[in-house]
């Protein structure tokens, strides 16, 4: 069987040795714009050119080596019938939830205060916060954000997620649907999202869902920057309606030199590193995929068009 292998990110030798280790009756071929057709029927990608799709026409499966697939969906050659297949967690989601356990430490703990009275020599000391008095609330409990749900939960903090469907975890009390985000909100300090970018969830933390936070409220964004209505973040922190925001994605990246958020006292900057895709793990669990395709049995992960994941 012959896979393609596109990416206009990563460098494609490491892992087309590790994909040809991990599927020795596989060929796994590089692919760049130019090329001749190949005539494949899989390919792995990382932000592919559009050219693979309105070349190789014959393609019938992709797998994207990222949890989101917002990129891809958005590429005007993809083909409507080709199925999509995303990663699951693949190491993301443990350093997603110690990125959001370090900001929310970081917010809870005060430890800004405490950098801020280091710099200034001084000798302070601020008494524990209750837990009780900073719910988390995450939004999206797919397999990274049930991660972090249960890990926020394994400290202590009250948490609550919000989901399209019902989701059952243990020490998570559970929301779902547009009717119950009003209710989540509201009950929630720490607002933590982890959705998929769809045309549904596009702008959802904004001024008016951003307004319904508890006081003092916090938000940490490890979706998508376009989940973020990035006009309407700084009043809310201006106004103290907002106490803070950690940001690690963003509607352009790099973020433009200039941006507003750079110099925000209340705003976190970070370029995009909450959760990297760890080869070892991604190059197993795409083998594993790509043999149950095989086998003819049900591969996780497929992406559903309609709903944007």
């Amino acid at each position: 069987m012959q896979i393609l292998f596109a990416s206009s990110e990563h460098d494609s030798a490491p892992w087309i040795r590790d994909f040809e280790r991990a599927l020795p009756e596989c060929r796994i071929v590089p692919w760049h714009p130019g090329l001749p057709p190949q005539g494949a029927e899989l390919a792995i990608v990382w932000h592919p050119p559009a050219e693979l799709f309105s070349r190789e026409t014959g393609l019938k499966t992709v797998f994207n080596l990222g949890a989101g697939v917002d990129a891809i969906l958005a590429l005007p050659t993809l083909p409507p019938g080709l199925r999509v297949v995303r990663l699951e967690d693949a190491g993301m989601g443990v350093q997603m939830a110690e990125y959001v356990l370090h900001a929310l430490w970081c917010a809870a703990r005060d430890f800004d205060a405490y950098d801020q009275a280091r710099r200034e020599g001084r000798w302070i000391r601020r008494p524990p916060p209750s837990r009780e008095q900073w719910p988390v609330g995450v939004l999206g409990l797919g397999a990274v954000g049930a991660r972090v749900a249960q890990a926020v939960a394994g400290f202590g903090f009250p948490v609550a997620g919000w989901s399209r469907s019902p989701r059952e975890l243990p020490g998570v009390q559970s929301y779902a649907g547009a009717g119950r985000l009003p209710e989540f909100l509201a009950r929630t300090r720490v607002l933590v999202n982890v959705l998929p970018l769809t045309p549904d969830t596009r702008h959802i933390l904004n001024r008016d869902t951003l307004g319904r936070l508890l006081p003092d409220a916090w938000l940490v964004n490890i979706g998508r920057g376009g989940h973020l209505a990035e006009e309407d973040l700084i009043p809310l922190l201006d106004s103290g309606r907002l106490q803070g925001a950690v940001l690690d994605v963003f509607e352009t990246e790099p973020l433009p030199a200039g941006h507003p958020f750079w110099s925000h006292p209340a705003i976190r900057v970070t370029p995009h590193i909450a959760g990297f895709t760890l080869r070892e793990e991604a190059v197993r669990q795409i083998a594993a995929k790509i043999r149950d395709l095989a086998a003819g049995r049900p591969v996780s992960g497929t992406v559903e068009r309609a709903r944007g994941y």
